[in-house]
């Protein structure tokens, strides 16, 4: 079973970067994609982005669209959530989950495993 297990939370002013990593416990198939999510107190769980395990094809929500990037690096069976130009409404916990389906997908009933979360809060 795959263990995915994510980093890089902490505080940070808006307007700032940070940089989320989400590190699998064994390599994955080269299929599978990874999503980002994240859920602020009181609000449901929303899609932020995802990536094909190989590369390549991306998605993102539309709130992150143009401020954040996501990628992988194959060697380190890490995938990468480079936060830019952050705001307020960024603040949340932010899981990375695994699908064992072959394409990107905002829904998260698509995605099996999920990491613990890792908190982000961005002050204004």
């Amino acid at each position: 079973q795959v263990q995915l297990v994510e980093s890089g939370g902490g505080l940070v002013q808006a307007g700032g970067s940070l940089r989320l990593s989400c590190a699998a416990s064994q390599r994955t198939f080269n299929d599978v994609a990874v999503g980002w999510f994240r859920q602020a107190p009181g609000k449901e769980r929303e899609f932020v982005a995802a990536i094909r395990w190989s590369g390549g094809r991306t998605y993102y929500a539309d709130s992150v669209k143009g401020r954040f990037t996501v990628s992988v690096d194959n060697a380190k069976n890490t995938v990468f959530l480079q936060m830019n130009s952050v705001k307020p409404e960024d603040t949340a916990v932010y899981y990375c989950a695994g699908s064992v389906y072959g394409y990107v997908s905002s829904r998260a009933e698509e995605y099996t495993y999920w990491g613990q979360g890792t908190q982000v809060t961005v002050s204004s």
